[in-house]
């Protein structure tokens, strides 16, 4: 059975501004029929060092009823040096070692960044050898700890189908996946129900995002992401945007995915009201689809 829930992050407007800590995160996601939370630190708080919030977490979740469904951090290793390339792995490792604090199966951490001019299938080439190597790396470091490593497509160059697909299949451990953004395959214009078709099968964990998307420049381009081939997207509501979203679940299914369903928010609105409503939405489409 699918089990839907909420990324913290797209509560991080409110946790930033004070309005909510990472405890009433996890008591609004449980009041609106939420299964899990997935941990995704930053500003206002850290867990690696703080053994302490990390037992408190713990707690509140399962006091809650629900699962921490992944921990999920940021990570580049398409750095100058090698010598800065080591230091980002072994931080990375430390990380690790949080997610089993957690408790967790799954953790995302990044590959790499560039700049979008920088993006090239040459680029590329060049830059999943290093991809591959460090993410290898890690994936073993996780996993005596039962940990499934994954990096997720965004960033622009680690985030069409295929190319995700070829650092799964370099790496080649069986404990190094995806965690799967339905709609961000859109940044590099890649169609959301195709490319979920590609990668689904490598899917640890599936994050629902929707976007509202343009064709033409819209009037105010405020909000809105140019892609590389020149559509203009905005992050929307989950279920509340143009992203096929029922399709999707559809296709979900049909491959026998039955994990996590994560929603992540990066929209305009006001983020609370805006994920409560984005709980009711995927909750209805998994159910009715």
């Amino acid at each position: 059975m699918l089990k839907v829930g909420l990324s913290s992050y797209s509560l991080s407007r409110a946790i930033n501004k004070g309005e909510m800590d990472i405890f009433g995160a996890i008591r609004f996601v449980a009041e609106r029929g939420g299964k899990h939370i997935e941990i995704v630190p930053g500003n206002s708080y850290v867990v690696t060092g703080n053994d302490a919030l990390a037992a408190d977490i713990v707690k509140a979740v399962r006091e809650a009823g629900m699962e921490i469904s992944s921990y999920t951090i940021g990570a580049n290793f398409l750095l100058p040096t090698a010598a800065e390339v080591r230091t980002e792995i072994e931080r990375v490792k430390k990380e690790v070692e949080t997610a089993a604090k957690l408790g967790v199966t799954r953790m995302r951490h990044d590959a790499g960044w560039r700049p979008i001019p920088e993006t090239t299938y040459e680029q590329f080439e060049k830059d999943l050898v290093i991809a591959t190597d460090a993410c290898g790396e890690i994936a073993d470091y996780a996993k005596p700890y039962g940990i499934t490593t994954s990096i997720e497509n965004h960033g622009f160059h680690f985030q069409g189908s295929e190319r995700v697909q070829r650092l799964i299949l370099a790496v080649n451990r069986d404990n190094f996946r995806t965690t799967m953004d339905v709609g961000n395959f859109l940044c590099v214009d890649e169609d959301p129900e195709v490319a979920t078709q590609n990668n689904v099968r490598f899917a640890s964990m599936i994050h629902f995002k929707d976007f509202h998307i343009r064709r033409t420049a819209p009037p105010c381009k405020d909000g809105y992401i140019q892609t590389p081939h020149g559509r203009f997207i905005r992050g929307a509501i989950t279920g509340d945007g143009d992203v096929n979203l029922p399709a999707i679940v559809r296709i979900i299914k049909e491959a026998g995915y039955d994990g996590f369903l994560s929603i992540e928010y990066e929209g305009w609105e006001e983020c609370r009201s805006a994920c409560e409503r984005a709980l009711k939405n995927v909750l209805a489409l998994v159910e009715n689809n």
